[in-house]
Formats: structure tokens, sequence, C-alpha cells
């Protein structure tokens, strides 16, 4: 199955949700909607079920215009952030509620059912109510019911984000797997940039209810087209220094000397913004060729098994990431350093000229 947005708008009390969408989706395709919150996520996911009408534009499966077709009629299973499910019915039931209504015969629901608990981890809990499972399993039961129907078309809107840190790891991995095996198009959004480099597949970077990128997520994480997409796929948000090359050296920050080598080499004189993700800032040397420059801290922020400093330099705030639990004192003074190899460029009209050449994930 072909499904396609071709020039979809949402326009609602005057206001502008979605502008020029288009977008298509391939039968067994894995897609991410990575933006902020409001960025219009949901908007377009409600656009592909069925539950709201564009206010311009055309929706298409194989080529067919099925713009104004009901949700109802429609191939398409829904997850939603909260645990949606029927309160007075089981675990069991839940699940089989969308077979109930099929006219299926009760051994094949019976078998369909316990199959897909299976695959959630939840069969020992069927016989359960809602009210007694832990988060968790509430939404692995509204997953479950979602991928009972076998639908075409399978939307999860931040299905994890009210899930504390180890559940979300879990099911991330699970989903992974539950995803491969399905010939559904999945499209799934979220806020979080590690989130989607997990889940893999394609990405859509949405910002303000406008496709900035789309394209292979590992290719468009390495190779942000604009600033704006590098900052929204970086998390931390990435780290940015106003710069200008001159003469085979660029000057970062005014104080900040590197050479143009490997990537950069070539870049023509001028000014520019300089990108730099928080995991390519190191509070020692790394590489012979590093650069160093001096730094105020202004706060460290434990994350997990992860610190991130934040430091100003030069009226500039930077955060850098740091592995494992650290200490530093606010206002103390640190050595920073920075490798060129690690720099993205972008033009003064937010363009990228220039991005690394390693791989996304070879941090050091």
């Amino acid at each position: 199955m072909g499904l396609s947005l071709k020039h979809i708008d949402r326009i609602v009390g005057g206001e502008r949700h979605l502008k020029d969408i288009n977008l298509n989706f391939e039968s067994g395709s894995r897609n991410v909607l990575l933006g902020r919150t409001l960025a219009g996520k949901t908007s377009i996911l409600r656009i592909l079920a069925g539950l709201d009408r564009p206010t311009h534009g055309r929706i298409t499966i194989d080529g067919k215009d099925v713009t104004g077709v009901s949700v109802r009629k429609r191939s398409i299973a829904m997850v939603y952030q909260q645990f949606i499910n029927y309160p007075s019915l089981t675990v069991y039931n839940n699940i089989a509620s969308p077979l109930n209504v099929s006219g299926m015969d009760d051994a094949e629901i019976d078998r369909r059912v316990r199959e897909t608990a299976r695959m959630l981890h939840i069969e020992p809990l069927l016989d359960r109510l809602p009210a007694e499972l832990s988060g968790g399993q509430q939404q692995r039961t509204a997953i479950a019911r979602a991928l009972i129907k076998d639908t075409q078309l399978l939307l999860l809107d931040e299905p994890l984000v009210n899930l504390d840190y180890k559940l979300r790891e879990e099911l991330r991995v699970e989903l992974q797997e539950i995803f491969q095996q399905r010939e559904a198009i999945v499209v799934y959004t979220t806020t979080e940039p590690t989130e989607a480099l997990m889940l893999g597949g394609n990405i859509v970077v949405i910002d303000e209810g406008c496709v900035l990128q789309t394209g292979p997520t590992p290719k468009v994480y390495r190779h942000p087209e604009t600033s704006k997409v590098a900052e929204i796929f970086s998390d931390p948000p990435i780290n940015y220094l106003r710069g200008s090359a001159e003469d085979r050296h660029a000057r970062l920050e005014e104080n900040i000397k590197i050479p143009l080598t490997g990537h950069l080499e070539g870049l023509p004189n001028g000014k520019y913004l300089f990108g730099l993700r928080s995991n390519h800032l190191f509070l020692s040397r790394t590489k012979e060729d590093d650069t160093e420059f001096k730094s105020t801290v202004e706060l460290a922020e434990i994350n997990g098994s992860e610190t991130f400093v934040h430091i100003r330099h030069n009226g500039t705030s930077l955060v850098v990431q740091e592995n494992g639990i650290h200490t530093r004192k606010i206002g103390s003074e640190i050595s920073i350093f920075m490798n060129p190899c690690h720099l993205f460029v972008f033009d003064e009209t937010g363009s990228r000229v220039a991005s690394p050449v390693e791989d996304a994930h070879n941090h050091r």
C-alpha cells in the first residue's frame, strides 16, 4: 500500500496548524515524525487517521483519493500517549474488543489475543482489570489492542512519553522487533531525538506545521539540511558558535582559532554558524589536534549515567555531555576541548555548508 499526503493545509479558527505537507509512506515502512510540542505531529496523525479533514489538499491510497473517507472505513489503529483502556473490561477483553465487533470466530479471537499478549509480555495479566495494572502494563494493553487488528496503517502518538525511563527502553526495543514483523505502514511521533535514532527507519522533521526535512533517519541526523533541523535533531540542542573563515583558518567566537582541514578544507571566506553536538565537546584532550579554550561552569546537570555541564564562553552558552556522574563547581574556570572534524557549518541563512564525514556514533 502506498499512502500520500499532497499539499495538506490544516487551518483551525484562523490559525494554521499545517502548511503544504507532502509525504509518502510505503507498506512495511517505519516512519518517525520528530518535532517539538505543538509542531504539528498529532495534526498529521489525525489527518492520516481520518479523524480530521484537511482544509486544503488530498490524501491518497495507491493513487485513490480517500480524503473524505470516514475513520470507520479505514484500515487503521492508533495508540495515544494516555493509557486508554476500557476500565470495566479485563485485559483479555480489552485486547479482543476490536475483533468482537468484526464477527470473527471465538477460537480465532482467542488465538490472536493470546499471541498478541505473549508478544507484549502481558499473557499472565489477561484476567486483570486495567486498574490492577502498572502504567507500563496498561500501555502494553493499549498497544496490543491496536496490533491485534492487523491494520494497514498503525499510528502511535508519543506512546511511551508517560512511562519511566526503564520501561521506555524496554518497550522501544520490543516495538522495533514488532514493527519489523508487520507489513503495515507505521507512523510514530516523538519529541526525543534519541528515541527517533533508536527506532530508525525514515524520519520527518517538523517545526511550526512545516516539514523541514525527510529521509533515512541516520542520514538526516548526520546531514541536517538546516541549522533548525540540527537543533531539533540533537539532545541537548546542538551548540552553536558564530565565526568567520579566512585564509585557511576559522575564528569562532573571536578567540577560538581552528584550521580548515578535512571536510572544512576549501571553505570560502565569510561569516558562518558553526555547530557542535554536546557529545563532541570534551573536558580532556582526546586527539592531538584538539583545540583548547577556557570556559566558566554555569551548571552541572546529572541525567542518569551522564552529566551535562553547562558552560559559558565569551558570552555564549554551551553544553558538554560527559559520561559518568561528576560534580563541577559553579563559577569555576575549566578547559574545553573540541576537534574541527566534528563541526557542522551553516551559512548566514541557516543552510548547511558542510557536515562531518565520520559516523554519527563515533563520538571519540
